[in-house]
C-alpha cells in the first residue's frame, strides 16, 4: 500500500523525468500535458515488485548475516539488495515498458500498449531493457541501502538509541537522493532502450554501454544527466515515505511479537 500511494502521488515527477530523457525530447513527448499517463501500469506493478524486493532483501540479509562476519555488513546489505532487485525486476520491467511508452505518448491505453508490444515484438518485448534495468538497480541499491543502514547506525551511535521510523525515513531520503544522482546516466540509458522498438524510424538503442556511448557522441555528455532533478526529488521523497512506513511496520510487528510472548 505504501509503495502504491507513493508511486501515485509522485507520478508526475516520474513522467517529467521520462520525457526529459526521451530521444524525441520533452515537448514532443508530451511536455507538461497528461502527466498521469501510464499511472495504471505503475499501480499494477508497484505492490508486487515492492513486496518481492523486501521479502527477498530480508530473507537474503538474514541468511547471509547468520553465516558471515558482521564486519562485512555493508557487503551483506549490497548482496541482499541486489538479489531483491533482480527478483523485483521480473514484475517491474514489463510494467515499466508499458508505463514509459504511455508516458511518452506512444500509446493511449495499457491494453493497446500490451497488445501492440506482444504483436510486434513478442512476449519478450515486454522485457525489453531487463538487463539495463538490473544494471541500473544493482548499483543504485548497492549505494542506497548500505548508506541507509550506515546513516541509521550513525544516528544510533550519536544518540544512543535506534532511530524512530520518521528519523529512519530521513535517512532513507538522503541515501536515496545520493544514489539517484549517481545512477542517473544508467537511468537515461535504461529509458532510451525501453522506449526503442523495431518499427521506429531511427536506429533502436541496444545495450547499456553502446547506448551510453551513442548518447554522449550524438547529444553530448550532459544528455546523460537528463531528468536528474525530477529523479532526485521523486526518489528522495518516495524513499522517505516508503522506508519510513517499512520501518514502522517492522517496529509494530516486533512490538506485537513481544506482546504475544508476554501473554504466554
Amino acid at each position: 500500500m505504501a509503495g502504491t500511494a507513493v508511486d501515485t502521488a509522485l507520478f508526475p515527477l516520474d513522467t517529467i523525468k521520462t520525457r526529459l530523457q526521451s530521444q524525441a525530447g520533452f515537448i514532443a513527448s508530451g511536455g507538461l500535458r497528461g502527466v498521469y499517463s501510464g499511472l495504471l501500469a505503475a499501480v499494477i506493478g508497484s505492490a508486487p515488485s515492492a513486496s518481492l524486493f523486501f521479502v527477498t532483501y530480508e530473507a537474503t540479509k538474514h541468511v547471509l548475516g547468520a553465516s558471515i562476519d558482521p564486519t562485512f555488513a555493508p557487503f551483506i546489505h549490497m548482496a541482499a539488495a541486489s538479489c531483491g532487485e533482480v527478483t523485483a525486476c521480473s514484475v517491474r520491467v514489463p510494467t515499466e515498458v508499458v508505463k514509459q511508452r504511455l508516458q511518452t505518448k506512444q500509446y493511449t491505453s495499457v491494453s493497446s500498449a500490451v497488445s501492440s508490444v506482444v504483436r510486434t515484438e513478442g512476449i519478450l518485448g515486454l522485457y525489453r531493457g531487463f538487463l539495463s534495468t538490473v544494471a541500473r538497480e544493482i548499483p543504485f541499491t548497492c549505494i542506497q541501502f548500505p548508506l541507509y543502514e550506515y546513516f541509521k547506525k550513525m544516528y544510533a551511535s550519536m544518540y544512543g538509541t535506534a532511530p524512530e521510523p520518521y528519523q529512519a525515513a530521513m535517512c532513507g531520503s538522503l541515501a536515496g537522493g545520493i544514489a539517484a544522482a549517481i545512477t542517473t546516466p544508467l537511468d537515461v540509458c535504461k529509458t532510451r532502450i525501453m522506449l526503442s522498438h523495431k518499427n521506429q524510424t531511427t536506429k533502436p538503442y541496444n545495450g547499456i554501454m553502446a547506448t551510453m556511448k551513442r548518447i554522449a557522441a550524438e547529444e553530448g555528455p550532459r544528455a546523460l544527466l537528463s531528468g536528474m532533478g525530477p529523479r532526485i526529488m521523486w526518489i528522495s521523497i518516495g524513499g522517505s515515505i516508503f522506508l519510513g512506513v517499512y520501518e514502522k511496520a517492522l517496529k509494530t510487528s516486533g512490538q506485537l511479537r513481544l506482546f504475544e510472548d508476554a501473554r504466554h
